[in-house]
This record gives structure tokens, C-alpha cells and sequence, in this order.
């Protein structure tokens, strides 16, 4: 481990920019931040905000522009950026010194003169051919985070090569020694261009439309992030008029006020528009993390509001694009991840569709979708999906997209209403059909240093020890992605687990958060029986 104290001292000498903060710091704080180096994968970096080196600042962010620039100046001539960020504290800030940075090595960005969502900073950098991209963003984190998100020229978040060599780059940074122009002068010189292609990204979003009826009621919260203006614009053009929003969450505001974790995933952020749905009657309720790249939703029912889990709602909108969308490529292709409900494959196969499953993260999702248009078969793709809220209709981006996706499931609300179903009533049937599957995924948070090691010590003792059984169960196939071979998947630091009744535990740590997440599958014995196994998965995260 790294001497933290002597990282500290040439920081407080040479970081002016932090120094009031660096005095102000207590021994632990300042062991935080400076026992390690944020790291930098395939979510880029992700880190608290702050001074220190295991912090997001204008000298971290200044060092990995600067690796980034050389990473691209060593494969392609006169490379260009897109730069985009959400509505998180210093996104702006850091966004415009990534482009400052960018600009005095000679490299010309495109950047949004607002916030605008993740999804539309994947279309910019295809719109524009550029050869990287650039997100300020901490998707649904709380507010003491930012972060800082690659994509490559196809407008997916850079894979784990690629991911590799930047960092390599990065680690030969000093960040004190990284230079940047002055922002409004690299404007006015062209290096730096602000851009809008808020039209052409939503004609694209329009190309994949299902639905007809327009006759449904709304209620929509951006989780005051990037959903605030482009969200509401959408469901306008498309034709649905009676659309609520929550005020208190309707404009950008880093400090997410009413909902400390803006996490569409959890009910407490879809609390407040919940509660405005009830009051206005809404037949569905919608809402969008800060990047505008997840979706949540909660259906009115006669005993009041359903929500829809992440597996849930990848189900019902696989089952509504192939049984109510016009020319269907032929042999289509749904991609979901490995953790993402088995369901998926059961309906998708119904339809005739071939589903192929991935590692956790969008990136894997893109990259399916890069490997079928090399082969000249990109049209083929239809719909990915990941349990954790992400989904994607058509190839115009390559990362989850939340306005594609509110649009598809304000249009198939309102298909099925004028049916007189509820997305409740479709689920059920779908249940009825093929068996109902029973899922929940909780994670186990290890902050810190000492988190850290506590982290790869529990996934090494469940390596050595693995389950024998599940809830009783038998496993039957246990999966290390670390050291596989059978399936045509990189490695990843994944275990899985299937008991010989269908039922499933996958345990890994998050990419981006410091988070084991343990994904849970019973295939009976419904919630108890989740109980049970997670009973058993707390065993070894002790």
C-alpha cells in the first residue's frame, strides 16, 4: 500500500486548487483519499468528490484526459472527443476541463452547451465520427459522487482492452504537470465546439415506435437529472398530452434533495411520484435515474401501485415489440445479461428470437450488437436488457437508454389500456404462460481500505469453499468467470451457481460502487424462499 502521508504533503504543496480542503482534513479522511488511485476500467473512474487521489477533482479529472489523449494520439491521427455530463455537482466543471485539457494537446472535442443524458452522448460521438467519448457522470449514485465514463468511436462504453491501454497511459501522468487552455478561448478558436443534436437523436428514438393508442395518463419524475427538458419533450412530440411531473424533482439539482439515493431501482425513489400518481389518477408511473440511462415504473392496479422490477419490465417490453411492432427483422436477436432473468429467454424463444447472453455491464450489450454489424448482420438486433433498469431498442446508441424506453412503455400503458389490460394484467398472463420466477438482488457495502480487502477476501474464501447446495437444492453447475473456458465470454470476476431445481445465486462486485452484489433466482417457494438462500449468501459475506 502506498505511504498515504507523503501523498498528502505533495498534494498540500502543489494542489492550490484543494488546499483549503486539504488543511481541513482529519488523519482518516486524508488516508482515503490518498491510499490509492481511482481506478480506471470499463465504467471509467467513479469516486467521491473531493481533493486526494482517490477522489473526483479537477486534478484526477485533468489526469485522465491527459492519458486519454495520449492513448488516442497513439492510434489515430487528428482524433476527436463528444463530451457530455449530467446534473451532478462540478459535471459542467469537469466536463469543460476535460475539453480544455483536450484542446492543448491539439485535439478537438464537441460538447453540450447543458447537461443532456448519457444515451445522447453515445449518439453524439457516431453522430459526429468521433473517436472517443466523454461522460461526466455518476449514473444513480448518491450525491457525494462523480464520475468520468469512455466510449470508443462506435459509441460504447470502452471494453476491457481498451480500458487496459488507457490505463497504462493514465498511470504515466503526473497530474500536476497536465496543462489545459483557457476554456473560452479554445471556443472561440474552434478546438472546442458546442453542439445540440437533440433532433436527430429523438428522430432516431421515434424510428422505434410500437404503439398507436395515445389515451394514457403519466406521471414523470427526471429524478432532478437529465431527463428534466428532453423526457417530457419526447412524450409531447409523440403525442401523449397528459403527462404530471413531480416538481420537486423536475430540474437539475446535484444535491437530489428529496431522494438521497436517485436510484430508480429502489421504491424510495420512486416515492414522491408514486404519490403524485395517486393523487392524479395516472395510470402509469415513470421515472429516470440522473443520466436519464435507467428506467423505474410503477402500474396502477385496483390495490393501488405495482412496481415493476428491472427482469420485469425487460419481459414485458420483449413481449410487446415482437407481438405488436411491424417488419421484424428475420432471425432476431434479444441480448440480455447473465444475471438478467431467465424469463427473457423462455419469451424470446417463443417468438423465435435468439438469445444471447453477456456479461453484466451495457458495454457487453454494445459490443454484441458491434460483432452482428461486422458480420453485416446488425439489423438483426432488437432489444438488450440488463436486470438493474437498463434497456435498449435499435443500434442508434450503444448504452441503455431510458428515453427509448419511457416512450415504449408510455406506448404499450396505453395499447394495453385501450386492450383494457394493465401492464400489471400482461405480466400476470405472462407468469400464467410460462412460470412465474422469483429474483432479488442485494448488495454489501465495504467502504474504504479496509473494505476493499475485505472484498476480495470474500470472493476468494467463496472460491475456495464454494456451495455444495442452495437452499437444499444440489448445485449442479458451478461457473468462476475468472477461470472459465466453455463460454465466449472475457473473464470477469463472477461466480455463479444452479441448483439442480432451477433455482440460482451469481455474486460479484460492482464495476463502479464499492459493492459486492449477490443476484438471487428461486424457481419456488416465491419470496420465503428468496429469504432463505439470502440467509445463507449473508453466511460469506461476514
Amino acid at each position: 500500500m502506498r505511504d498515504a502521508k507523503a501523498m498528502y504533503s505533495e498534494w498540500l504543496e502543489k494542489a492550490e486548487l484543494c488546499k483549503a480542503e486539504l488543511l481541513a482534513m482529519k488523519d482518516d479522511e486524508a488516508f482515503d483519499a490518498f491510499y490509492r488511485d481511482l481506478e480506471f476500467g470499463t465504467a471509467g473512474l467513479r469516486g467521491v468528490i473531493g481533493a486526494g487521489t482517490n477522489r473526483l477533482n479537477v486534478y484526477t479529472i485533468g489526469g485522465v484526459t491527459q492519458g486519454l489523449c495520449d492513448y488516442l494520439k497513439a492510434h489515430v491521427k487528428n482524433p476527436t472527443v463528444a463530451i457530455s455530463y449530467d446534473s451532478r455537482h462540478f459535471s459542467e466543471e469537469f466536463a469543460r476541463h476535460a475539453a480544455a485539457v483536450l484542446s492543448h494537446n491539439g485535439i478537438k472535442s464537441f460538447i453540450t452547451k447543458e447537461l443532456k443524458p448519457t444515451p445522447y452522448l453515445s449518439f453524439m460521438t457516431r453522430h459526429f465520427s468521433c473517436d472517443a467519448g466523454i461522460m461526466i457522470t455518476a449514473s444513480h449514485n448518491p450525491a457525494k459522487f462523480n464520475g468520468y465514463k469512455v466510449y470508443g468511436s462506435d459509441g460504447c462504453q470502452v471494453t476491457d482492452a481498451a480500458a487496459a491501454e488507457i490505463f497504462s497511459y493514465i498511470r504515466k501522468v503526473d497530474v500536476f504537470d497536465v496543462a489545459a487552455d483557457e476554456f473560452a478561448s479554445a471556443v472561440k478558436s474552434g478546438t472546442i465546439e458546442f453542439v445540440d443534436v437533440t433532433r436527430e437523436y429523438l428522430d432516431e428514438v421515434y424510428k422505434r415506435s410500437v404503439g398507436k393508442a395515445r389515451d394514457v395518463r403519466i406521471a414523470y419524475t427526471p429524478l432532478n437529472g437529465t431527463g428534466c427538458d428532453i423526457v417530457p419533450q419526447m412524450l409531447g412530440e409523440r403525442g401523449f398530452k397528459d403527462v404530471v411531473i413531480v416538481s420537486e424533482q423536475a430540474r437539475p439539482d446535484g444535491a437530489f434533495p428529496t431522494c438521497s439515493y436517485p436510484n430508480p431501482e429502489k421504491a424510495e425513489a420512486l416515492r414522491l411520484a408514486v404519490e403524485l400518481g395517486r393523487r392524479e389518477n395516472c395510470d402509469v408511473v415513470i421515472g429516470t435515474d440522473p443520466d436519464a440511462d435507467r428506467l423505474g415504473a410503477a402500474v396502477r392496479t385496483a390495490d393501488g401501485y405495482r412496481l415493476i422490477t428491472g427482469n420485469e419490465m425487460g419481459v414485458l417490453l420483449i413481449d410487446y415489440i415482437f407481438s405488436h411492432a411491424k417488419n421484424l427483422p428475420e432471425k432476431p436477436v434479444v441480448v440480455k445479461t447473465i444475471v438478467t432473468t431467465d424469463l427473457a429467454v423462455e419469451v424470446a424463444k417463443a417468438y423465435g428470437a435468439e438469445v444471447r447472453e453477456v456479461l453484466t455491464g451495457f458495454k457487453y450489450i454494445g459490443e454484441t450488437v458491434k460483432k452482428l454489424e461486422e458480420k453485416g448482420e446488425g439489423e438483426r438486433f432488437v432489444f438488450g436488457y440488463e436486470e438493474s433498469y437498463g434497456y435498449l431498442s435499435g443500434a442508434y446508441v450503444r448504452d441503455k437508454d431510458a428515453v427509448v424506453a419511457t416512450m415504449l412503455v408510455a406506448e404499450m400503458t396505453a395499447d394495453y389500456k385501450a386492450a383494457g389490460k394493465t401492464l400489471a394484467d400482461v405480466l400476470d398472463g405472462i407468469y400464467d404462460k410460462y412460470g412465474r420466477y422469483y429474483h432479488r438482488t442485494v448488495s454489501f457495502t465495504y467502504e474504504g481500505a479496509a473494505g476493499a480487502q475485505k472484498m476480495r477476501d470474500v470472493l476468494g474464501a467463496i472460491r475456495n469453499n464454494p456451495p455444495a447446495d442452495i437452499d437444499g437444492s444440489k448445485v449442479v453447475k458451478s461457473i468462476d468467470y475468472l477461470t472459465q473456458t466453455e463460454f465466449d465470454l472475457p473473464r470477469a470476476d463472477v461466480l455463479s451457481f444452479k441448483a439442480e431445481d432451477g433455482s440460482k445465486l451469481i455474486v460479484r462486485p460492482s464495476g463502479t460502487e464499492p459493492l459486492i452484489k449477490v443476484y438471487i433466482t428461486a424457481a419456488r417457494g416465491g419470496e420465503k424462499r428468496i429469504d432463505a438462500i439470502l440467509a445463507q449468501a449473508e453466511k460469506f459475506m461476514k
